[in-house]
């Protein structure tokens, strides 16, 4: 991807994959603290008299308002990161977060403007979905293209595993002033310290990514005027078909992985299997840990035997950890934190979700047909999960979080199969 195909990665290789995670981290945690703090926002910015699960549910929609808005920024970002490059972009994507997650923390509550501030939170939501649906994969496409192609894999799982720090470090913060401070400390103030230290965490990745220069697969584009004419994703919808398909699945296994599993997983051991609220948020930042580490081993892993049998290795262990998980759940939880830790580590497959994906797509299209595929699939699966799980559960018990992912994990591997089954060695 990178010029040089046989050469190492050297000192600048890694500067730019560390800025680049380190950027990543900070504006993924912007975007996922909003879930941590969804009942004192529930209680602030919804009439008192709301009765407080409807309150929640509707906190939690305007969550995934920001799911919903992802596909807009990614395709309007990937446009013109196929146009007029990859840097620009990943810029500009990061700034779109840090200035709604600041305004998120100066907001005035319900008892301030009434329903207005539900409508301003709703706004700023959006536009935090507009940041991190060109964010993450704009930033695969940089990694990717910044790098020699036989460590590509090792790439994007770097940027992969900062962007789930930023998930860990959102449930540390959330701990952290859970732990510090009272109820009332909470509902006065403390529930705008995060979205307050997030948008300084937006503004540091701002100031991070001046050091970072545009790809060398873009630029030689450039030089060479390979630049696609026209809409690039014309040519996508026209052209890739099956590339977009590989990529919607895959996305919906990653989906699946991380909203149910590190996202949901919380509130359901605690709503569902009475789990002491310690306990769940100690699970929950060890599998956080274990799935950046994951993360890294399965994208060296894909470097070394190919991203297709990575993917079903690691979706076949995705699929036995969570029932693993669940089913001791069901048993009483007894070895609750060590199986969660080890459902994170599983969880790490979706390192070589954006090695699939960007493989799939030649360079003059690639963030184009990445964005749109990955974020319209994150907005229908990523969005339609938290209601679906809580419908399963209703119907059909305690283990369908684990029915949920195993199904999708199955998916993981059939895609994985088929691609064995091709042969061929993916071209860039």
């Amino acid at each position: 991807m990178s010029l040089g195909a046989d050469r190492r990665l050297g000192r600048s290789d890694a500067r730019t994959l560390a800025l680049a995670a380190l950027g990543g981290a900070l504006e993924f945690y912007d975007f996922v603290v909003f879930v941590f703090f969804a009942i004192p926002l529930s209680q602030l910015f919804f009439p008192h008299d709301s009765v407080p699960w409807l309150a929640q549910v509707k906190v939690y929609g305007i969550f995934a308002a920001g799911y919903l808005a992802r596909p807009l920024g990614g395709i309007v970002m990937a446009h013109y990161g196929d146009k007029l490059g990859r840097k620009r972009m990943f810029t500009l994507s990061v700034f779109l977060m840090a200035v709604p997650t600041l305004g998120i923390g100066l907001l005035p509550v319900y008892a301030q403007v009434g329903m207005l501030a539900p409508l301003l939170l709703l706004l700023l939501r959006v536009v935090q979905g507009i940041a991190v649906g060109g964010e993450v994969p704009g930033a695969w496409v940089f990694v990717a293209e910044h790098v020699p192609p036989r460590r590509v894999g090792f790439a994007c799982a770097s940027l992969t595993s900062g962007l789930t720090v930023g998930i860990l470090l959102g449930s540390l913060v959330a701990a952290g002033i859970n732990r510090s401070l009272s109820p009332e400390a909470m509902l006065d103030y403390g529930w705008r310290l995060p979205f307050l230290v997030g948008g300084v965490f937006g503004f540091l990745a701002v100031w991070l990514r001046r050091w970072l220069s545009e790809t060398p697969v873009f630029e030689a584009m450039h030089a060479r005027r390979e630049l696609v004419a026209g809409l690039p994703l014309a040519q996508v919808a026209a052209r890739h078909r099956p590339a977009v398909l590989l990529s919607v699945l895959v996305t919906w296994m990653l989906t699946a992985a991380i909203v149910v599993l590190i996202l949901m997983t919380p509130a359901l051991v605690q709503s569902v299997f009475h789990v002491d609220p310690a306990r769940a948020f100690l699970g929950n930042n060890l599998a956080s840990f274990a799935l950046a580490v994951g993360c890294l081993f399965y994208g060296g892993l894909s470097d070394r035997i190919g991203p297709a049998r990575t993917l079903l290795l690691g979706a076949g262990g995705l699929l036995v950890t969570a029932y693993a998980l669940y089913l001791d759940l069901v048993a009483g939880g007894a070895h609750f934190v060590p199986l969660y830790a080890l459902a994170g580590f599983a969880v790490g497959v979706v390192g070589v979700v954006p090695v699939l994906m960007v493989l799939a797509f030649p360079p003059a299209v690639r963030f184009s047909g990445l964005s749109a595929s990955y974020n319209l699939a994150y907005a229908l699966f990523g969005g339609l999960t938290p209601p679906l799980i809580g419908l399963l559960v209703g119907r059909f018990g305690a283990l369908a979080p684990a029915h949920y992912v195993a199904a999708t994990a199955l998916l993981g591997m059939a895609v994985a199969a088929v691609l064995l089954r091709r042969q061929r060695a993916p071209t860039v």
